[in-house]
């Protein structure tokens, strides 16, 4: 019984409940396990980017508007009341975001991130320094991406972010279909021309001082120099008005020109203070006290948690290992012989900030606000720029300002092209370059920066009527003398070509000292031309008519008529004829003496009845003079002259017949003859103007 018992086959054993339950907690427990690592994983991963918008969030939750306290001199804190005033005209809720330094791509996921975090719908638009950067609009009908496309292309880049968000609100409240229109128009007009800068520059207005200096001293200096030249070039002209008319014209010249000079130079200041009108060159509003300060104790208190800070506004670039690395080795340093406490800033450093992009001054600024001895790192998370300042320690300052390889500095290509800048690696090899710094006896600190500009001064224009004006004002006074010799010179040739073609008779009182004694028929002939073009113009501009019954000047106008009609009969009529005409010269010395004569009666000079006997080209005479006509003997003759003529006769009367005025021998050849000699009209000279009139008259 037991052997068949024994050798009886066996039946498999079932496992018990227990058992099966035990395999299915494990695999449970495995699942589990699997299913947390996954999004601790994927935790790890995000957290730098989602720490950031879960920052973000939480400011929009205290204030719809969130403006960083990073750009003071671009974009004060104080102007968030602004914003919010504007982004009530949306009709939608509205979260503001202002930071520094955004591209467009990351902008667009970093406002899908914060809304994500803040879970509430609205429109979500993001600025950094300069404009609107980008817009999201979650849960609402707005048209955001037309009104930020009409921002980027309507305005220039130095706007400002306030009057960008406002003309983006202003397309927001137009509608989908006006913003769209609008964009597209604001592209085409962007591809023709780029819009012009609301702002100038300092080099601008120094441009404008300059400019507004020459003008100021040139154009009255013009006026003075140019204005008397011209009227007298003009009165030299062969075709000038006649002299009575001219002088009616020329009354307190001089007065009126330095009237005109002056009245020019105002409206010249006025009008450049009126378009030169520019007092600042930014849209930069002045920040307040409060502004300046806020980001330096923010990171002070920050630092006074945890030596290390980075700033939650920023992309975060070191992971949890990373930071545990780093503060093991900040502790490590401290302790160690000639160390000291570590504080190390992931800021960005933008011009816009407080210290105008300044590290040392940023490291200072903390120092002074934390007020504890140590090593102050500013690393830049958005440039990967790192850099050192000793603070109190036994640290040689220089070695560490000056001597930081580049590789910790600036990085490397790899650093270049990594996201994170390796701003882990290369802090902790910094790390390593702090323990190796030589020691000091005595505690050092780096030199003091100077002082950040003032914002409200940086943005502010030098007055128009200051600096470049000065330099200005010699420039204009030397550019119009330059312009009024180049102006005078051109005139000259003129008046020289137009006198050539058209000369203008010599003035009366001038014709003793100029006329020749022994003329030349082309000068006789050219001169009697140039006479009666001058008559003809003398008659036309006061209207003679030599009617002494109708003419208030009867004397004087008859006398003229029959001096212009007589020349004009021994001419052939018109003065042009004169230069076709074979008129001897006898001829033509008794056209040039009518047309003086009937010019002076004209004009109401005295001595238009007599004409200078010892030379008729001197013109017309007031005086009679013992005169002596010949060298041999005593003879002499009771004779009109001219004033120089009779002071010749007093004076020296034995020179005097030397200047009687001789014509070409009618016979031809090179012999000369005194005009008094020939038997022509020329001879009545010396009775009279009347006489010479009718001794034409007779041979005609």
């Amino acid at each position: 019984m037991t052997t068949a018992m024994s050798h009886a086959p066996r039946r498999p054993r079932s496992r018990t409940p227990r058992t099966a339950h035990r395999l299915l907690l494990l695999c449970l427990c495995a699942l589990a396990a699997f299913l947390a690592a996954v999004p601790q994983a994927r935790a790890a991963t995000d957290a730098p980017a989602t720490a950031r918008a879960a920052y973000l969030a939480d400011r929009l939750r205290e204030n719809p508007v969130h403006i960083t306290d990073q750009l003071p001199r671009a974009l004060p804190r104080s102007t968030a009341p602004d914003f919010a005033r504007l982004a009530e005209r949306t009709g939608v809720p509205t979260y503001v975001i202002a930071l520094p330094g955004q591209s467009l791509y990351a902008s667009r996921e970093l406002l899908t991130a914060v809304h994500d975090r803040l879970g509430r719908d609205g429109l979500y638009v993001l600025l950094d320094e300069s404009m609107v950067v980008a817009a999201a609009a979650h849960g609402v009908r707005v048209p955001a991406e037309h009104a930020a496309t009409v921002v980027r292309y309507e305005l220039p880049y130095d706007a400002g972010p306030l009057l960008s968000f406002e003309r983006f609100v202003e397309v927001v409240a137009q509608g989908p279909e006006e913003a769209a229109a609008r964009a597209q128009a604001a592209r085409e007009r962007y591809a023709d021309a780029e819009p012009a800068d609301l702002y100038i520059g300092p080099s601008d207005r120094r441009n404008q001082s300059l400019l507004t200096g020459v003008v100021l001293t040139g154009v009255p200096l013009l006026i003075l120099l140019l204005v008397p030249y011209v009227r007298r070039w003009r009165r030299r002209l062969p075709a000038a008005r006649s002299r009575a008319e001219t002088d009616s014209g020329t009354r307190r010249p001089l007065l009126l020109t330095a009237t005109a000079a002056v009245l020019a130079a105002a409206v010249i200041a006025v009008t450049a203070a009126l378009v030169f009108d520019q007092t600042k060159s930014s849209a930069a509003p002045p920040p307040t006290t409060a502004d300046l300060t806020a980001r330096v104790e923010r990171v002070a208190a920050g630092l006074r948690e945890d030596p290390v800070y980075s700033d939650p506004e920023s992309r975060q670039v070191l992971d949890r290992r990373q930071l545990s690395r780093l503060h093991d080795r900040i502790r490590a340093f401290t302790a160690s012989e000639g160390g000291g406490p570590v504080y190390i800033t992931l800021v960005p450093q933008p011009y816009e900030s407080e210290t105008a992009g300044h590290p040392a001054r940023f490291a200072a600024a903390v120092h002074a606000e934390l007020d504890e001895d140590g090593v102050y790192v500013v690393a830049d998370p958005q440039h990967g720029v790192i850099e050192v300042f000793n603070h109190g320690l036994r640290l040689d300052s220089g070695h560490l300002a000056y001597d930081l390889p580049d590789a910790i500095t600036f990085g490397d290509d790899r650093a270049d092209e990594a996201d994170d800048h390796l701003m882990g690696e290369r802090l902790d090899a910094l790390m390593t370059y702090l323990d190796k710094a030589p020691r000091t006896d005595t505690p050092e600190s780096h030199y003091a920066p100077e002082p950040a500009p003032n914002p409200a001064k940086e943005h502010a224009l030098r007055p128009l009527f200051s600096g470049e004006l000065w330099p200005g004002l010699f420039l204009g006074a030397c550019a119009a003398g330059l312009l009024f010799a180049l102006v005078a010179a051109v005139l000259g040739v003129v008046g020289k070509v137009a006198h050539h073609r058209n000369p203008s008779p010599v003035p009366l009182a001038l014709l003793p000292s100029t006329a020749p004694t022994d003329p030349t028929p082309a000068h006789l002939r050219r001169t009697a031309y140039v006479e009666l073009r001058a008559l003809e113009r003398a008659f036309t501009a006061t209207g003679a008519s030599g009617n002494p019954d109708t003419d208030g000047n009867g004397a004087h106008d008859s006398l003229a008529r029959d001096c212009h009609d007589t020349a004009m009969l021994l001419a052939g009529g018109a003065p042009g004829r004169i230069r076709e005409a074979a008129l001897s010269p006898e001829t033509l010395v008794v056209v040039i003496v009518l047309a003086r004569a009937a010019r002076a009666a004209l004009a109401g000079e005295p001595g238009g009845r007599l004409c200078c006997a010892v030379n008729p080209l001197h013109g017309p005479t007031t005086a009679r003079h013992h005169v002596r006509v010949s060298t041999e003997g005593q003879r002499r003759r009771w004779l009109p002259v001219c004033a120089v003529c009779k002071d010749t006769a007093v004076a020296d009367p034995l020179s005097l017949p030397a200047s009687f005025m001789t014509l070409p021998a009618p016979t031809g050849g090179d012999g000369r003859v005194r005009y008094d000699e020939t038997d022509g009209p020329l001879t009545a000279v010396s009775d009279g103007i009347d006489r010479l009139v009718a001794a034409v008259r007779e041979r005609r």
